[in-house]
């Protein structure tokens, strides 16, 4: 194909998808205005679209009761603008957290708020049947407890904009605005987010041979469950579910998030996105050899790090544990220059303090023979609320939690335009 032929296809947008591309722009804008709310015209100002896209955008999110009017703001001239809010209950995400020896759920709204959980003992070896219709049983649960809310017969459509300010709504649709998002809403369960150990393949949603569970080698995750559930799946490791909530948190540039707990691994964000590599194999943390005559580890191999770190645990030496860690988080330093390292799981929950300062001063010894400044590390938190706090004391969510939302953010992300879900 000539050079016309390119230049042709990069050009040529598909109209579908530039509509949800847009649309994606707006839902973004008005997910964090919050409940303040944001004006047509500063929609388009900031998403770079025309009064009219964003009107008939709008005019869609309210008739489909994904946006309601917040009220109105003074302007610098003409009559106040309404502004818009998203509507968070509108729709909803499940994420769960499989461990390989618990289960933990969340129900979370479109602003990633948790109203509804579940946590239940998980043996992961026990047989593809089995955990399906565990994590089925406990979705149908959360699911069901939200879908009982009573709620109203749909109201006629949403009146289309009339004129004023550019998408400005009309004296019916002002008047009857809350009453007919109310009447149209619908508890929409847009899909559930699995977390789980890896390796696996994200984009197929396909497992491969889980550590110490080579049993889930080649097993469907994904359509087995979607085809139970009769809704999207979305599967990924559990430290990239962890990693993308930090990031939708607001845990912004480059991090590393390492998760001690039943197995070791890394969730990599690099420039604010979600890193998964070309196979979706990144962040294999775990299982980096750093002693070659070491113990031998649950892949198969000898001297990981994942093996050295539970021996010490094993062992009664966290001290130990954590100066492993920080070997392999120096390593992934000097690999990625990240801005930070963030701490997480039940192993390091249970000595936060310690981990930090062991991990701290091999970070700080490297950074000496480099000459560079030190990579800050600190417990993982729910995301940029902590982002000023250094050590680790307190404030951080419970991982398995962190976990869950994290699955559930990989269901809602792709709806807020984020490519990284």
């Amino acid at each position: 194909m000539g050079p016309a032929g390119r230049t042709g296809t990069t050009a040529g947008v598909n109209l579908l998808g530039l509509r949800s591309h847009n649309t994606a722009l707006v839902l973004d804008l008005l997910r964090t205005a919050g409940a303040e709310g944001i004006s047509r015209l500063e929609l388009a100002e900031r998403t770079g679209l025309t009064p009219q896209a964003v009107s008939k955008i709008t005019a869609r999110l309210r008739a489909d009761g994904l946006a309601a009017d917040a009220g109105r703001r003074a302007s610098t001239g003409g009559k106040p603008r309404t502004v818009l809010r998203l509507v968070p209950e509108a729709g909803h995400a499940v994420g769960v957290h499989l461990d390989r020896d618990e289960l933990r759920a969340v129900l979370v709204d479109l602003d990633g708020t948790v109203v509804g959980e579940r946590n239940t003992p998980l043996d992961l070896g026990a047989g593809a049947d089995a955990v399906l219709t565990r994590v089925a049983g406990v979705v149908e649960e959360l699911w069901g407890e939200r879908d009982e809310i009573p709620r109203e017969a749909p109201a006629e459509p949403v009146a289309s904009a009339a004129p004023g300010e550019p998408g400005e709504p009309g004296g019916p649709e002002a008047r009857g605005d809350e009453a007919a998002v109310r009447g149209r809403r619908r508890l929409s369960l847009l899909g559930v987010g699995i977390a789980l150990p890896g390796p696996l393949d994200h984009a197929r949603g396909v497992l491969h041979r889980v550590t110490g569970f080579p049993e889930w080698d080649g097993f469907p995750l994904r359509d087995a469950l979607s085809q139970r559930l009769g809704v999207p799946v979305v599967v990924d490791k559990d430290t990239n579910a962890a990693a993308l909530g930090l990031a939708v948190g607001g845990e912004g540039g480059s991090f590393a998030y390492l998760h001690l707990g039943t197995g070791l691994g890394a969730g990599l964000v690099i420039g604010g996105s979600v890193h998964r590599g070309p196979r979706t194999g990144a962040g294999e943390f775990g299982h980096q050899v750093l002693q070659l005559d070491g113990p031998r580890c649950g892949c198969g191999d000898r001297g990981c790090i994942e093996a050295l770190c539970l021996g010490a645990v094993a062992r009664g030496d966290t001290d130990e544990a954590a100066r492993v860690l920080g070997t392999g988080a120096a390593n992934l330093v000097g690999l990625l220059d990240i801005d930070r390292v963030l701490l997480g799981g039940r192993i390091v929950e249970a000595a936060p303090e310690a981990f930090v300062r062991g991990v701290r001063e091999v970070l700080e010894a490297r950074a000496r023979r480099t000459g560079d400044t030190p990579v800050p590390v600190r417990i993982a938190s729910g995301g940029g609320q902590a982002g000023g706090r250094d050590g680790g004391e307190g404030g951080h969510r419970e991982s398995g939690q962190r976990v869950a939302e994290g699955a559930a953010q990989s269901v809602l992300a792709p709806v807020f335009g984020r490519g990284d879900g």
